[in-house]
């Protein structure tokens, strides 16, 4: 997506120059007429005939008028101007982020060796670009004093407080996510039993993709007080598990090699770490079976199932080739509900 930075910049200029010039304009107009009001009522004062007064009499009190402008409060008002240039850069940030967001995002899909690194940069970089975008919002262009700002700062942060226990839970849990890294953009996590890849960490939710593609949203709050099962911690490989059942008088020998050799020859293996075959007897339907659980590596968690899908495949073709079993007794053998 492209913005088109240079026209907006030169707009929001022009538009701020001429907003400031005018909101000057007025300031000036405004203080030049109560200069003209203070000199007229001073000299209506001076030329009001003053009673005599005894040193018995006590003085008499200030005309109305003057009371009220010495008692007055000075009236605190935002310029036009600064509330137009907090906006402009509040929108021009929005797009910034966005867009550098975006940039990150392509580069850690183009290098797949530094992507889980980037996508766990982002989440980091969003939350100190916006904490850098108040701070200038607030101290460069209203520049209040920090008395008001003391109390202003206290004041919404009781409101806040009170109002929003759960937003702010929410906000809370996802810093700690964000400083404790249980799990990083990239990682695939198992959660409320929900399992899927980290698409992103926000300060309210974070978002997993299922491998049915939906995506779900988890706030923050709920995750920080549930267990949470991370498949790769950071990595970019992860195990894989294919689990086949087998009758129980297959040769374990020949199909060990069988199976490991599957996981070798796929175009998915991360062969930096190592392929196991496990053997488990159960009962199934009241006879006895064997599962087959074959444990290997892929070099992208975004291959995951293509990996498993691609192993078992390739293991029920080796089988039925060397003879190892029928396709009746590998019907038999799978419950209902298998899945291949």
């Amino acid at each position: 997506m492209k913005y088109p930075f240079g026209w907006i910049i030169i707009l929001l200029t022009v538009v701020g120059v001429s907003i400031t010039e005018a909101q000057e304009t007025l300031q000036v107009d405004a203080i030049t007429r109560n200069v003209k009001f203070a000199d007229t009522v001073s000299s209506v004062i001076d030329s009001a005939p003053t009673p005599a007064i005894s040193a018995s009499q006590p003085p008499a009190e200030a005309p109305p008028i003057t009371k009220k402008m010495k008692d007055a409060k000075p009236v605190i008002s935002i310029p036009y101007g600064k509330i137009f240039w907090a906006t402009a850069i509040f929108i021009l940030a929005f797009f910034l982020i966005q867009a550098l967001t975006q940039l990150l995002e392509a580069i850690s899909e183009r290098w797949t060796n530094l992507r889980l690194t980037i996508k766990g940069i982002i989440p980091v970089f969003r939350i100190l670009a916006w904490m850098l975008v108040i701070y200038l919002i607030i101290t460069r262009v209203f520049s209040p004093p920090v008395e008001t700002l003391l109390a202003v700062g206290a004041s919404t942060g009781l409101a806040v407080g009170f109002a929003s226990q759960d937003i702010l839970k929410n906000i809370f849990g996802g810093i700690m996510i964000l400083f404790d890294r249980p799990f990083q953009v990239g990682d695939k996590i198992e959660i409320n039993n929900y399992y899927g890849e980290v698409k992103q960490i926000g300060l309210r939710s974070v978002r997993i993709v299922t491998p049915d593609d939906s995506l779900v949203s988890i706030p923050n709050g709920e995750i920080m007080n549930q267990s949470v099962s991370n498949a790769n911690a950071g990595e970019s490989n992860c195990q894989v598990v294919a689990e086949i059942y087998l009758p129980a008088h297959i040769d374990l020998v020949r199909a060990r090699k069988l199976a490991y050799r599957a996981a070798a020859v796929s175009r998915y293996i991360y062969l930096n770490k190592p392929i196991r075959v496990i053997f488990k007897n159960e009962i199934h339907q009241g006879r006895s079976i064997i599962k087959m659980r074959l444990k290997a590596y892929v070099f992208d968690i975004r291959y995951e199932f293509p990996f498993m899908s691609d192993m078992t495949e390739t293991i029920i073709m080796e089988f039925l080739q060397h003879n190892l079993i029928t396709p009746e007794e590998f019907a038999l053998c799978h419950p209902p509900d298998f899945q291949g």
